[in-house]
Formats: C-alpha cells, structure tokens, sequence
C-alpha cells in the first residue's frame, strides 16, 4: 500500500511538471508566430478601403469658387455646361484658392494611419491583445475626426465675422475656407474604413494566438487525464488487482468532474485577467464596469458552489478510499 502511494504521488509530480515544461516552449512559439505574423502585415493593406476617401478627394476639386491649378474655373464651367447662356458675374477681386487643404489634410489623415500601424505592430507583439487594438483604433480615430470637424467649426466662425467685414472678406476668404472645410468633414467620415481595416488584420493575429492557447491547455488536460488513469490502472494490476471495477468507474467519474472544473476555473480565471486589463486601462470605473465586476463576481461564486457539489464531495471521497488502499 505504502509503495502504491508513493507511485501515485510520484505520477502527480509528473502531470505538474510536465504541462509547466511545455508551457514555456508554447510562449516562445506564439511569440514568434505573433513576430512573424505581424511582420507580414503589410501598411498597403489600406489601399482598398482608401479608394473611397480617395474619390472624395478627386471631387474636392471641382468644387471650387477659385481658379484650380490645370483645372482653371471648374466651377463656371460647370455651370455653363448645366445653364447655357449662362455668363459669369463681373468682380472686382479674385478669391482666395484653397484647393491644396483637402490634400495636405488628407496627407495628415496617412501619416496618422502610419502611426497607428507602427504602434499596432509594436504593441501586439509585446502584448497580443483584443483591449490593446481597440485603444489605438480609438484614439487614431478620435484625432481624425476631431481634424474633420473642428474645421467647419472654425470655418463657420469666420463665416460670421467675415459678414461685418464686407463682401470682399465673405466671398474672398471666407466661403472658399468653408467649403474645404466642408469637404474635409465628408473625407474624415470616409477615411474611418481605413482604420477598421488595420484593426481588422491586427485582430484576425490576436484571434489565432488565442485559439492556439485554448486548444492547447484543452490538450493538455485531456493528455493529464488520461496519463494519470493510465498510470493508476498500472498501478493496480502491480498490486494484484486490488481495486475493483467499481473503484476504477468512481474514480474516472472522479477525473471527469475534476476536468470540468478546472475548466471553469480556467475559463473564470482568464475572464479576471481580461477584466483586469480592462480595468488598468482606465482612468476612471464606469458603472457599467462595476456591473461587470459583479457579474464576474457571481460566476466565480457560481463555481466556488459547485465544489460543494455533493455529487462531486461524495466521488472525492471515494477517491481517497481509493489512495488510501
């Protein structure tokens, strides 16, 4: 009795090591698939999505109450061609072109997205995750469409001034601003794919590395289970059959039940670290994050319970019969 304990304790020590072993040699391999899988990540994967921003572009510059490089006046001759007969109004001064502020903002738009692609690749390198996507989409887009807006916004302000200052000041300065302006708003809106697309390629690598590590601790439970029933039916043919048939089906019930709640208390386990990361994400908790912490909360609990279970006390006591013989 005394050396089947011992093998029993000697084949636990095996399962614990074991799994710890392998653990650092599937951190190494998803570190360098996540390197590798980012590095194939290419900035040109915004071209698609950046056609229709793009075109916003090109239209930009046939709406124009000045004079447009190679272009000339887009906009009287577009209106010649819709009215014939039609004859320009005779002025006195020649507005102001602003036909170069929807590019150099466009170009500002890029050089953004340039920005967030490095920091993805960066940072999901360092740390492969869903919260870390999320927050570098959001910011680079927050300062998108901050530039978007806030130029009409100004526009419009000097708009209003522009009325008291005289016709020369409106029509000269202030209505060609405003309708860049304008069209700038409606390039921000469009550019949004852009960045989808980037948070879309970074998450499909997230997704995989997090596949690949619930498939395998999945594994190695069921290599664990299988080793140790293995292990102690050897165990007790050595000693002359000693355990019964009946003992081998309580105790394989045993496994089972333990199995499914080291899943749980897996699964639990990994919703905390989300949760936490979540949490040292933010500056301040919002009440919708305090429910979540109570719903997290009451799942733990729900699994605490469960290992009062009376089903699964009376399979560990028929577990310690077992050990004990």
């Amino acid at each position: 009795m005394l050396n089947r304990k011992k093998n029993f304790e000697n084949t636990g020590h095996t399962l614990v090591d074991a799994p710890t072993r392998a653990d650092d040699g599937l951190e190494e391999e998803l570190d360098s698939y996540t390197r590798s899988a980012v590095t194939r990540i290419r900035f040109d994967t915004i071209v698609k999505p950046l056609i229709i921003s793009f075109i916003a572009l090109v239209i930009s510059f046939f709406i124009d109450v000045a004079s447009v490089p190679i272009l000339g006046d887009v906009t009287f001759d577009l209106a010649r061609s819709l009215f014939p007969g039609w004859q320009p109004p005779v002025d006195t001064f020649e507005p102001y072109s602003f036909w170069w502020l929807p590019i150099a903002v466009y170009a500002l738009f890029i050089f953004i997205s340039f920005l967030a692609y490095n920091r993805l690749k960066l940072e999901i390198i360092r740390t492969p995750a869903s919260e870390t996507i999320d927050r570098i989409i959001e910011a680079s887009t927050s300062v998108i469409d901050s530039i978007s807006t806030a130029l009409p916004l100004i526009g419009a302000a000097i708009l209003l001034v522009s009325i008291k200052l005289g016709e020369e000041v409106f029509l000269g300065l202030s209505v060609p601003f405003e309708i860049k302006a304008l069209i700038i708003l409606a390039i921000g809106k469009l550019f949004q794919p852009v960045l989808d697309q980037l948070g879309v390629d970074f998450q499909n690598v997230v997704n995989h590395v997090k596949d690949i590590r619930d498939k395998y601790f999945s594994r190695i439970q069921i290599e664990s289970s299988k080793s140790l029933i293995k292990q102690f039916n050897q165990s007790g043919m050595g000693a002359g059959g000693a355990v019964s048939v009946q003992d081998m089906e309580k105790y394989r019930a045993v496994v089972t039940e333990s199995a499914r709640m080291s899943e749980i208390i897996h699964k639990n386990f990994t919703a905390v670290t989300v949760m936490m990361e979540k949490v040292n994400s933010l500056q301040q908790i919002s009440s919708d994050k305090i429910q979540q912490l109570s719903a997290l909360a009451n799942s733990i609990t729900q699994a605490s319970t469960s290992l009062t279970d009376e089903k699964t006390l009376v399979g560990l006591k028929h577990l310690e019969a077992i050990v004990k013989k």
